[in-house]
Order: C-alpha cells, then sequence, then structure tokens
C-alpha cells in the first residue's frame, strides 16, 4: 500500500497570525535570528489501490482528497510525495 506525505500551508499572500506567534514567542526567548514562521499541516496516508493501477491514477486521487477535504485551495497550498 503506498504511503503519501502531505504537506498544507497556508498561501504566501496571507498573514500567518498563528507563525506571527510562534515568531514572537521564539523572539521572546532570545533567537532573535529567527525571521518569518509560517505553520502547516502534515499528514502521512496509506492509500490502497487497485491491482494494475498505475501512478497516474493514484496522483488524480490524491489530489481530489486534497482538494475536497485536507486542503482549502482558496487559503491553501499543497504538495505530496509517493514514498512506497
Amino acid at each position: 500500500m503506498p504511503k503519501i506525505k502531505v504537506i498544507v500551508t497556508l498561501k504566501p499572500s496571507l498573514l500567518d497570525a498563528q507563525g506571527r506567534v510562534v515568531q514572537d514567542a521564539l523572539h521572546t526567548l532570545g533567537y532573535s535570528e529567527v525571521g518569518d514562521v509560517r505553520i502547516g499541516k502534515y499528514m502521512e496516508l496509506e492509500v490502497g489501490v487497485p491491482e494494475g493501477s498505475d501512478t497516474a491514477q493514484l496522483d488524480r486521487k490524491v489530489k481530489e482528497m486534497c482538494d475536497r477535504l485536507l486542503a482549502n485551495p482558496v487559503i491553501e497550498d499543497y504538495r505530496y510525495e509517493v514514498v512506497s
């Protein structure tokens, strides 16, 4: 069963309020060298594929899952990697 690693992040044009809070906290702790912080989501999925499926079918299935549930395409970008 292939394992898929999915990373979802806010689009660069959007303010990442959670990232800003973490950046400020790191500065307070003395890590002033830390620049912009962006917070995202990381998921690992094991996806069952029918016997004889090709990678294009798996790609379509993963993109559909990301577009429909795992990411909000209006405000988030995503990328994924098929590990095995």
